[in-house]
């Protein structure tokens, strides 16, 4: 399988990467310079049609991490920020469909419930409620660019909403937060999720799925079980 990872500088998409099996033949996009790790790296930018469709030949499926590049200015860095999840979101996914590339995983955000109140089980059916926050605004509507491509095209397109990156160690003793996923979990369900395959499907619903990855917190406020589906197993519950 030859996989396409974006925002490969950052956090997510280094332990994405480390937690991808052996076979996987990968390539590492990010808009900087190499970063050390297995697979071949690309310095591009989303926007970049050209580059995109250089990068998306030969794949078989893209991780798109939705991670900005790790030297973001700071002004105008909202601008940018939804430009990249927008537009950037938009090039790829055009460049993927010409490539003939068939599957591709999302990285969405669970911050688009932050304000449900922590006693409401949230599934996977519930209605977002993104308040203008830039980074989770952008996440959502890179989730609605890719889910449109699903909507026109015969393509599986896997959204996984993540909660808050951590990892268990560095916030013991802290006071406990719902939206809490250690990162290595989350790694483990975008390698789940590169088999979802329903490219053939009539339906776009069936092309297009959502996916909650959260840890498995007692007494949760986003429930996981669908997720499941993907292999989303996760192992470190804040206990």
């Amino acid at each position: 399988m030859r996989v396409l990872l974006t925002g490969a500088a950052s956090p997510l998409g280094q332990e994405i990467a480390a937690a991808l099996d052996s076979a996987v033949v990968l390539r590492r996009l990010d808009d900087c310079g190499p970063v050390d790790g297995r697979g071949e790296w690309i310095e591009a930018s989303l926007v970049d049609a050209a580059a995109m469709g250089r990068a998306l030949h030969g794949t078989d499926v893209v991780i798109h991490t939705g991670e900005p590049p790790p030297a973001l200015p700071q002004a105008p860095r909202d601008e940018i920020l939804l430009d990249l999840a927008t537009r950037g979101t938009h090039v790829l996914c055009k460049a993927a469909i010409d490539a003939g590339v068939k599957r591709l995983v999302y990285a969405s955000t669970l911050e688009i419930f932050a304000d449900y109140p922590d006693t409401v089980f949230i599934t996977e059916m519930y209605r977002p409620q993104p308040t203008p926050e830039p980074v989770a605004m952008a996440k959502y509507l890179g989730e609605m660019v890719a889910r449109e491509f699903a909507r026109d095209y015969q393509v599986t397109v896997t959204a996984l909403r993540l909660g808050k990156l951590v990892r268990q160690e560095e916030v013991e003793g802290h006071q406990r937060d719902l939206m809490w996923v250690d990162i290595r979990d989350a790694a483990q369900a975008f390698c789940g999720a590169l088999e979802r395959d329903e490219s053939a499907s009539l339906t776009w619903v069936s092309r297009f799925a959502i996916f909650h990855v959260c840890a498995p917190i007692a007494n949760p406020k986003f429930l996981i079980g669908r997720a499941a589906a993907v292999g989303y197993a996760p192992t470190r519950d804040f206990a």
